[in-house]
């Protein structure tokens, strides 16, 4: 028999940016026990994960799960999808670029079956985060970026936005400007929930245990209801028990893929991976998506200074139609172009270089993650299936978004810093030239979600009810991105953030009334 080594009212798997958020939130009551198992190690002393300037020093290294995709048929097929294993999870490792949800993504979410979820809900829990969030400081704002923002107002006819997070957005979600980033300006240090929330709630509370270098293997089911987990621990498998809930946060790839470990997913996917059926439930891994980034890169007549937050410091929203309150192209103006796919195509890129990176802020395409064996040691299956959408919609805003990034190239004062453009390069100029240079080179912006999506009780692809349990199991939850029945369209974290702390809202309201006294009779 399997060892139990620790049973508490709360189990939450995963510490990344839900897990250590959540796991701090629901332990706020003393009179509850909280154990939070994390896959990898702490980070609490690792500088790299604690400056935001390093963040890309965290991406393919001892950290990263590095998953790759199967071949695409309309994208492409190398890219690294950055999955970190560490306490605060993806969020020691992004550029921190903050958004309060915007209302009209919101809305759409509502709209495809995430009741309770709309804006005047979920909006205001963005003042409740302990992450600080501010516009980048005057200090890190890089002179040739702030050049291109300029430009970006002037050739793009949109505001100029200093401050994104206002609510002015939730009317038209449009401008360019430096972004509002989650860090701390004197010191770099990035707003990680772990660093925020996780590392001062462990220190000073009995009543939260953090398991670290714990893989969990699989969610145990009895009787229709989620009793604990197993986990390996030096190699050895330990039972984890939870006499209220299982908490899942493992993100977008790893939630459902532990799902399915568990026989909780798609009948066919678990009869062929020889994983036992407990719940037949079609939507676990589907519905994934991305934010598909495209590049355009110019030689600079000279390098500006490396002044910058975290380097990926501002940017442009944009729409290419009515209505404006819901974006079509999110762009980043980086210090440093991310080019190494360019160069893979065949681009002959010069010593200096800066590049814009749009991306289809709103995708339509629709990709899955399943596991194809019961091994927990096999990688799960990744397919994005970029740009496969029927009428076409994603393709198109790529191709919008490289030619609104010419446009800015060729307005001042951004203009006057500029050579030529090397990639796509001049002589790519027809629709039909710049998808597909585009598609074969695009970048992810490590932003995958909705593979474990809130639904209404109507939708068979609806893995979680609103309230973010599991549909057909009692005592489990999911909470990360996830969920998401859109991905947003910006920089998703803080939204990832926004539901954690919805999410113990719900736990602590659906607790209440378990233990609520029973109303007199009227007999």
């Amino acid at each position: 028999m399997t060892e139990t080594v620790a049973t508490s009212d709360y189990l939450v798997v995963g510490g990344g940016t839900a897990g250590s958020l959540l796991a701090a939130r629901l332990s706020e009551d003393p009179a509850v026990s909280v154990t939070l198992v994390e896959w990898g190690p702490d980070d609490e002393h690792e500088p790299r994960a604690r400056d935001l300037r390093r963040w890309a020093e965290m991406l393919e290294g001892e950290y990263d799960l590095d998953y790759r995709s199967v071949a695409q048929e309309r994208g492409n097929s190398a890219i690294r999808q950055a999955r970190l294993r560490i306490l605060g999870g993806c969020s020691d490792g992004n550029t921190m670029i903050s958004w309060r949800t915007l209302a009209a993504d919101l809305d759409e979410w509502v709209e495809r079956g995430a009741a309770g979820w709309d804006a005047s809900t979920v909006q205001p829990y963005f003042d409740r985060l302990r992450t600080p969030i501010q516009p980048v400081a005057s200090e890190d704002r890089n002179p040739m970026v702030a050049d291109m923002v300029h430009a970006a107002v002037a050739a793009l006819d949109v505001p100029l936005q200093e401050a994104w997070n206002d609510g002015r957005l939730d009317e038209r979600a449009e401008g360019a400007g430096f972004f509002e980033v989650g860090y701390t300006p004197d010191t770099n240090l990035r707003s990680s929930t772990s660093v925020h929330y996780l590392h001062p709630a462990r220190a000073e509370r009995a009543n939260l245990d953090v398991v670290l270098d714990a893989r969990v293997e699989r969610v145990e089911v009895e009787d229709g209801r989620a009793t604990g987990v197993l986990a390996r621990v030096d190699g050895e498998l330990v039972r984890y028990a939870a006499r209220r809930e299982v908490i899942v946060c493992c993100g977008a790839i790893d939630s459902p893929r532990l799902l399915q470990l568990s026989g909780i997913g798609p009948r066919s996917v678990l009869d062929e991976a020889g994983v036992d059926v407990v719940v037949d439930l079609p939507g676990v891994g589907e519905n994934l998506m991305d934010h598909a980034e495209g590049l355009v890169v110019w030689e600079l007549a000279e390098l500006p200074p490396p002044t910058c937050a975290s380097g990926w410091d501002a940017g442009a929203l944009v729409s290419l139609a009515a209505p404006h309150d819901r974006p079509d192209v999110l762009m980043h103006f980086p210090v440093e172009p991310w080019a190494v796919h360019a160069e893979a195509y065949g681009a002959q890129l010069p010593e200096r270089i800066v590049s814009i990176a749009p991306n289809v802020a709103r995708p339509a395409s629709r990709g899955r993650v399943w596991i194809t064996c019961a091994d927990p040691e096999a990688p799960p299956a990744i397919d994005y299936r970029y740009f496969t959408d029927p009428e076409g919609r994603d393709e198109a805003v790529l191709v919008a978004g490289v030619r609104l990034a010419r446009r800015i190239g060729a307005a001042e004062p951004f203009a006057s810093r500029l050579v030529r453009e090397v990639f796509p390069g001049p002589d790519v100029q027809t629709d039909e030239e710049i998808s597909a240079v585009a598609r074969a080179t695009h970048q992810t912006v490590y932003h995958v979600s909705g593979t474990c999506k809130i639904g209404a009780d109507d939708d068979p692809t609806a893995v979680l009810r609103p309230d973010l349990t599991v549909r057909g199991l009692d005592g489990l939850r999911v909470v990360d991105a996830s969920v998401f029945p859109q991905l947003v369209a910006t920089n998703p974290v803080v939204t990832v953030m926004m539901v954690a702390e919805r999410a113990a809202d719900l736990i602590e309201e659906a607790a209440q009334r378990v233990t609520a006294p029973a109303g007199r009779s009227c007999s």
